[in-house]
């Protein structure tokens, strides 16, 4: 499953956004990924994503994939596309 994502947050997926996204994307059994500008990683590891250098306004694409992947995607685009 995949959905796309505009981020919305000032600070982009930097520090306390991504620390956010982290945390809540850690209890999800399914894989998920993160990806922006052709490369994928985990959406289960803080200094993956930070490297990625996502910035507000930018589009990615979240992918799931296992049990719980639908309600990942749900609750994860919910939090990238948070302007708070």
């Amino acid at each position: 499953m995949e959905r796309q994502v505009t981020i919305n947050h000032p600070e982009g997926l930097h520090a306390r956004p991504a620390s956010d996204f982290v945390e809540a994307a850690i209890p999800f059994q399914s894989k998920i990924e993160v990806v922006f500008q052709n490369k994928s990683v985990n959406a289960k590891s803080m200094l993956s994503l930070l490297k990625l250098g996502i910035e507000q306004g930018n589009s990615v694409v979240l992918r799931a994939e296992g049990p719980d992947a639908e309600q990942a995607l749900e609750t994860l685009g919910g939090i990238l596309e948070n302007t708070h």
